[in-house]
């Protein structure tokens, strides 16, 4: 592979990491923001659904932003965002002021998925792009990981908030070389996102809606595994940081495999990269049933890795099997629309996690994850046998 498809890869999955360090920040720290703020887990879950309110509202009109001004800018004046967001969280006084900081944060962590996946399916030649898309979202997975070590690693040797402070400083730093050093697009759509085009574009409305289902179990998961790991098996918080942090490596697994197996298996892309995705969604339900068998630490953190390499190893072919089902001067606003699809499912499931955790049991809880995977499974395989599109599409196959 040449010298310009590592560069491109390099300098977005590093934009990603970091990006993902400051918003994950939140989802590492519901244990202190539950002591600081005597929250109840219903409280909490209102914390993780604010920030993706934050993400939902913004992704259409950020994804439409990029399409027009091109992923260099979007996605380095993002990061700086990021930054500024990540010091508000940490500097929250009060509880209804932590909400309005965790909804910026959300807001601007908008441009990620757009930018990214533009990057990548604007500069790297078709038969290499579900690699680049898998490492590319090792990011998010290996961003996450880092900050859940951060967050709950240097809580016990300093304050809760200087795994804050050091993601803000990493992310001004790599905005700063992101763009200096990046050369992709420049932008140039002109017009409004087709979005009726796009609605009218049966197999992608079902991609989308089963990223409703799926995004419920990725999100609810992230944002419940440390008070789970402290509160029902009985470990510390900082082991709950380290099975998040197991979580989000075994995630970034799948994501690899993942995309490795779309460049590789044969057949037409929308029946062999759904059909991947088919196995990871019916896949992420099982683990989600092995997590209530686990009583011991030893225990959740195999159960917990093994389910994060399905539930978080899902979004790399998620976005590749909607590459096979859009054109390529759409990605930005379709990749929106799918991520807003994906984030909406953060809105109302952790809170439904954690008032089922509060009344009846975290069996319960993760009982409800494993239905609603069910129910993305049912729906991405009405998207493998549905009619492919009409035209060339993003994927170039």
């Amino acid at each position: 592979m040449d010298t310009s498809y590592w560069r491109t890869v390099s300098l977005v999955t590093l934009w990603q990491i970091s990006a993902s360090i400051c918003y994950y920040t939140v989802f590492a720290a519901t244990p202190f923001f539950r002591d600081e703020f005597g929250l109840s887990g219903f409280e909490v879950g209102l914390v993780v659904t604010t920030l993706t309110l934050g993400y939902a509202v913004f992704l259409l009109p950020l994804g439409a932003i990029t399409d027009r001004f091109g992923e260099r800018r979007t996605l380095s004046l993002g990061l700086i965002g990021l930054a500024a967001g990540t010091l508000l969280v940490a500097g929250a006084p009060t509880y209804a002021l932590l909400l309005a900081a965790v909804f910026l944060l959300g807001s601007v962590y908008s441009t990620a998925m757009p930018g990214t996946n533009k990057a990548v399916y604007d500069s790297i030649a078709p038969g290499r792009q579900n690699m680049a898309m898998g490492i590319k979202q090792v990011g998010v997975t290996g961003g996450s990981g880092i900050s859940a070590l951060l967050v709950t690693g240097l809580a016990g040797v300093f304050f809760w908030q200087a795994g804050f402070l050091i993601a803000t400083g990493v992310a001004v730093v790599v905005a700063i070389g992101f763009f200096l050093l990046y050369e992709g697009s420049g932008g140039g759509t002109t017009s409004y996102p087709d979005l009726r085009g796009l609605a009218d574009n049966r197999p992608y409305v079902l991609l989308a809606t089963s990223g409703l289902f799926s995004g419920a179990a990725l999100f609810t998961t992230t944002g419940y595994t440390v008070l789970y790991v402290e509160e029902s098996i009985g470990a510390s918080v900082a082991f709950g940081g380290v099975v998040l942090a197991l979580v989000q490596l075994f995630g970034s697994g799948g994501r690899l495999v993942g995309g490795w197996l779309a460049d590789r298996l044969p057949g037409d892309p929308q029946t062999r990269i759904g059909g991947i995705l088919l196995v990871q969604t019916l896949a992420s339900a099982a683990m989600f049933v092995v997590v209530t068998t686990t009583s011991t630490p030893l225990g959740a953190g195999v159960a917990f890795s093994a389910l994060g390499f399905f539930v978080l190893g899902f979004t790399g072919v998620y976005y590749s099997c909607m590459a096979t089902l859009v054109p390529a001067d759409e990605m930005g606003s379709a990749t929106a629309g799918c991520q807003l699809t994906l984030t909406s499912g953060a809105l109302l499931a952790p809170p439904a996690f954690g008032y089922l955790a509060d009344t009846m049991s975290y069996r319960a809880s993760w009982w409800l994850l494993a239905g609603v995977c069910l129910a993305a499974a049912g729906l991405v395989a009405a998207v493998i046998r549905s009619d492919p599109p009409v035209g060339e599409t993003a994927m170039g196959e």
